[in-house]
């Protein structure tokens, strides 16, 4: 069943073409990495999505939902959740403070609420830090504690942005049997992704962007031959992270 559609999109700031007619969609249940090099527009298509910037063009689609130009608000009311390629965190606020801000989207009851935040911490392996301030923890940690908060909110879609980027390989695995077992709740995620090692062994499918626009899509095997890709992008580099 198609959970996301994405359609025709295309997002211009002023004379900057950040997104040209990019089209995809994400099954649910669905790992969708979206790849490609710095400038590629992955970011600008992930704001679209939540609703934090409006599309100059196209649409998108959450099942029968049109979800272009809404606020974020409405978009996770609706069942999009996401993280940022910057952790966001409320740093005086103690960690189960933080997830307690997502919960509170569904759960007014603070009670009702806490107790979601305290089970979350525990599926991201950080219960032990429920107390800490949120300013204290790890960059590994922090990225962790981002993604319970946007689990708080009941997505059926989660956003994750570059929830690997400067993690040690330890700390990749342990964010790859995170991205794991949210899928194994039964959401679908689409991750931006640079460290290739996490993301290609996972993915259902890859969808690869260059200069704003869409230049493959398909099963990571498939991606990582695909010639366009190898001139456009990584390489040898993406071929040795599939094989990995």
């Amino acid at each position: 069943m198609t959970l996301l559609r994405v359609e025709h999109l295309s997002k211009r700031f002023g004379g900057l073409v950040a997104n040209d007619d990019v089209s995809f969609d994400v099954q649910a249940g669905q790992i969708v990495g979206l790849i490609g090099p710095n400038g590629a527009g992955k970011t600008t298509a992930f704001n679209c999505i939540a609703g934090h910037d409006t599309p100059t063009a196209g649409d998108i689609w959450l099942d029968d939902q049109r979800c272009s130009g809404r606020t974020p608000e409405q978009n996770a009311r609706a069942g999009i959740g996401r993280t940022f390629q910057v952790a966001r965190t409320f740093v005086s606020m103690t960690a189960l403070e933080n997830v307690m801000v997502g919960a509170l989207l569904h759960q007014r009851a603070v009670p009702l609420a806490r107790h979601r935040a305290q089970e979350l911490l525990a599926f991201v392996g950080l219960e032990r830090h429920a107390l800490r301030p949120a300013g204290s923890l790890t960059v590994s940690e922090q990225r962790r504690l981002a993604v319970a908060r946007a689990l708080a909110l009941r997505p059926r879609l989660l956003l994750m942005d570059e929830v690997m980027a400067g993690l040690n390989p330890t700390e990749v695995r342990e964010a790859v049997d995170v991205v794991l077992r949210i899928r194994a709740q039964g959401v679908a995620l689409l991750i931006v992704e640079h460290v290739l090692e996490g993301i290609m062994p996972i993915a259902d499918r890859i969808v690869v962007l260059d200069r704003g626009r869409k230049i493959a899509d398909g099963p990571p095997q498939e991606v990582a031959r695909d010639p366009v890709v190898i001139n456009a992008y990584l390489g040898d580099a993406l071929e040795a992270a599939h094989d990995d």
